[in-house]
Formats: structure tokens, sequence, C-alpha cells
């Protein structure tokens, strides 16, 4: 039998070598032998400063934001704990305080 580790989307045993990659013939997923998957699923977000946000951070807002459909507005030098990130044009997650649950883009914040 071949010792190729199994496909890591659907876990079919029935890969095989095609060069440099090893190919799933059931999924069609095509892969390096010493990657896991598992970096290319992950959401990579980056601040204002180019800093990588992960799940869990605190992040400062750096400019004045406009709530849209309220006339409250968001001062700068708010600082919003535990983000989380999601895909989409408003990439983090947040509750923020005295305002509530709301979707923010990276380029308006910085890591704090």
């Amino acid at each position: 039998m071949s010792d190729l580790p199994p496909c890591p989307q659907c876990q079919s045993p029935y890969t095989y070598q095609d060069g440099l990659l090893l190919v799933c013939p059931e999924c069609a997923h095509e892969w390096s032998p010493g990657e896991t998957g598992e970096e290319e699923d992950a959401l990579v977000v980056h601040d204002a400063n180019g800093n990588r946000l992960q799940d869990g951070d605190s992040v400062v807002l750096i400019k004045d934001l406009k709530v849209k459909g309220s006339s409250t507005t968001l001062k700068i030098g708010t600082k919003v704990s535990n983000i989380r990130l999601c895909e989409g044009d408003h990439d983090i997650d947040c509750k923020v305080p005295g305002v509530g649950a709301m979707k923010l883009k990276s380029e308006f914040v910085k890591k704090a």
C-alpha cells in the first residue's frame, strides 16, 4: 500500500503523487506534501499599520466613524476588545462600548 497521507479536505485514502504535488481523485484537491491545508484556509486580516489581527484582540479606532442609520459617531481612540474576524468588506465583528454590536473595516483600526 501507499504511504501517502489522506486528502486534507475529504479524507480520501486514494491520494496519488503528480510531480511535486499530491492529488485527491475524489475531490480534485491538490496540495504540497508538507502542507496541512489549514494555513490556506485561515483568514488573514491586517490593521491600518499592517499588524496581523486575530480573534480576541483589542483594537483602537484611528478615525471618527459615523454609524449608519443613527446620529451617533464613534470617536477616534475608542477601544474595542475581544474582536472576531469575519469575511467580507467589513471584516471585524465586535461590540463597541455604548453602541452595541457592529462590524468594522480593518483599515480604520490599529492593534492596541
